[in-house]
């Protein structure tokens, strides 16, 4: 692993964008002043990675946060997704127009493909799907999205948008987490240059309560979440960590000060299925 020295510090992306190694997500985050202060406060502390979707409501006051902020557009990188409801070419034009809108940006640094393979569009996907991605290399050759990419992705949904594609995802955002490290996915992702991005690395908060991994963190003095956290980059995964108090939010930027021990690393691999296994693309009911 590239020695990581803090929450400035980058990976590279396969187009040249360099994506700030630790991200803070905002998946659950309520709509309104939660949103807004979490991401204020989140940016107080360091943060210069902000992860968001049109699914998740919240886009508005994400965006109110980081104008808040008073930091420089150029020094974050923000994330947003498309929606299960726009996956055609024409719909995928119109939802970014209203996720920049919503966020007050001129541009996102990665807009990514939230769902393969959606009820919305399952009856005629794969066409949609590669309909959509042509979509998503217009966004990008516009210059509304720096980098784009894909979220619950698996091979037979990449062989579809590359089938016809001429731009490779730069990110394919995952659940990622002790309790199921999708070795298959993440393989395919490193094969193909692409990052493996980590949504719940905490395991949706299931693993914070562990007793394994507390015996780790006691290894480090540090919490379950910072240990949980460190082991993604250890992986050379990138986490989105999660939270809407300043203490915990403060408290998940303190990663670079320790790292975690060959034999710990193993005791957290052999964690499969304690919070859970990724959702199937293409059974979701959503």
């Amino acid at each position: 692993m590239t020695e990581l020295n803090g929450m400035t510090d980058t990976f590279t992306l396969n187009n040249g964008v360099e994506i700030p190694v630790v991200g803070f997500g905002t998946w659950q985050t309520p709509d309104g002043d939660v949103a807004q202060k979490s991401v204020e406060a989140a940016i107080a502390a360091g943060y210069r990675h902000i992860d968001t979707a049109a699914m998740y409501g919240n886009e508005e006051t994400v965006g109110a946060g980081i104008q808040a902020s008073g930091i420089k557009r150029d020094e974050l990188f923000v994330t947003t997704k498309l929606n299960n409801n726009a996956h055609s070419f024409d719909l995928s034009q119109q939802a970014i127009d209203t996720s920049l809108t919503k966020l007050g940006l001129d541009y996102v640094d990665l807009y990514l493909i939230h769902w393969p393979n959606p009820v919305s569009a399952r009856d005629s996907y794969p066409d949609s799907l590669a309909d959509t991605w042509r979509g998503m290399e217009a966004i990008y050759k516009a210059g509304k999205a720096r980098a784009i990419g894909i979220s619950n992705f698996r091979q037979a949904h990449l062989d579809v948008i590359t089938a016809t594609g001429s731009v490779m995802p730069a990110v394919n955002q995952i659940f990622l987490n002790p309790s199921d490290l999708q070795p298959e996915v993440t393989a395919m992702n490193d094969k193909n240059k692409i990052l493996n991005e980590a949504y719940s690395p905490l395991g949706t908060g299931k693993l914070l309560g562990d007793e394994r991994l507390a015996t780790v963190a006691g290894h480090y003095d540090k919490s379950v979440a910072q240990v949980l956290l460190r082991w993604s980059l250890q992986h050379g995964f990138l986490p989105l960590a999660k939270s809407v108090h300043e203490d915990r939010i403060r408290q998940n930027t303190e990663l670079f000060d320790f790292s975690i021990s060959a034999e710990d690393m193993k005791t957290l691999d052999g964690l499969r299925g304690v919070a859970g296994l990724a959702t199937d693309p293409d059974t979701t009911t959503w």
